[in-house]
């Protein structure tokens, strides 16, 4: 997961650099998504990985209309502030994660964590700017920014909770599958606004196949489906970190002395709540311990960490 963060730290630079609508974006990088993880589905032997069934291709389904719905949000968002500011509001996300698994999961909240998850949307009303920029410089697109990264925020949580409860899916199949349906779904965009014009923008676009979707997600999956929900909570937060100093060295947009203080508040409480209570025992560790024999299809998932 921290590999993951840090490759996804980029995405924002490439969608900028490829300057396209964020719908066009959303769908060249689920085709060149797609094509990558077929390909490393073929080279690997892992093909058969990607035929799914029942509740696990439902899930995958699900999975990916959402992921679908959280890139094009994102991608507007970063389009009305920027690359900084939309990856750290986007990171409330780990609140909605901790709440619906609560929620879904029957996974307990302490004392701590709800004092953490209060102290987390301070942070992030710091982080935004909105207490302490003047009023004239929060234009409406810019209100409309922070929203679009609340929902896809909102979206990425429901994933979230997918990869980490769906059996009979491997890492490979779930990233394959969410592309896949955004091919599908958004297959007329570009047919109906033009395509790119040739040249630097297809490598920019290629990359957010490759790099962003086919590498970063199958690490990510394969790490969700290993630790309990704090701990992905807490990891997560190196995307936004890595994205902000991103941001900062490509296009020299730092974040003020208050957005800062409001990022670390954030990164706090993301502590808190990945900090188990020692009189309370882990349930996944509980889960795990009555747990089946993994299948052949998750052992053979284990082994794209190294790889990756």
């Amino acid at each position: 997961m921290v590999s993951g963060g840090l490759l996804l730290g980029t995405l924002g630079v490439f969608v900028e650099e490829a300057g396209q609508h964020p719908l066009t974006t959303v769908w060249f990088r689920c085709a060149f998504g797609a094509l990558a993880l077929l390909l490393w589905a073929a080279a690997t032997h892992r093909l058969g990985e990607l035929r799914l069934r029942g509740r696990a291709l439902a899930a995958a389904l699900l999975a990916g209309v959402l992921m679908i719905l959280n890139w094009a949000l994102f991608f507007a968002a970063i389009e009305r502030t920027s690359i900084g500011v939309a990856t750290v509001v986007f990171h409330v996300q780990p609140l909605w994660v901790m709440a619906m698994a609560a929620l879904w999961l029957r996974e307990p909240l302490s004392a701590r964590q709800i004092g953490a998850a209060l102290l987390a949307l301070l942070g992030l009303a710091l982080a935004t700017g909105l207490l302490d920029a003047p009023a004239a410089a929060i234009t409406p697109g810019y209100r409309w920014g922070l929203a679009m990264c609340l929902g896809g925020s909102l979206s990425y949580a429901g994933v979230t909770l997918i990869a980490k409860t769906v059996r009979g899916a491997s890492s490979l199949a779930l990233a394959w599958w969410q592309c896949v349906v955004g091919v599908v779904l958004l297959a007329a965009w570009p047919l109906w606004h033009g395509w790119p014009a040739m040249g630097i923008a297809w490598a920019w676009l290629a990359g957010l196949g490759v790099i962003h979707t086919g590498l970063a997600y199958v690490v990510l999956y394969a790490g969700m489906a290993r630790l309990p929900a704090g701990r992905i909570a807490l990891l997560q937060f190196v995307y936004p970190a890595s994205a902000v100093l991103m941001d900062w060295a490509v296009y020299g947009r730092a974040l003020g002395a208050v957005q800062i203080g409001g990022v670390l508040l954030m990164g706090l409480a993301l502590l808190a709540v990945a900090k188990r209570d020692p009189a309370r025992p882990d349930r996944s560790d509980q889960s795990n311990a009555g747990a089946e024999e993994p299948s052949a299809a998750t052992r053979r998932d284990q082994r794209i960490r190294p790889t990756a």
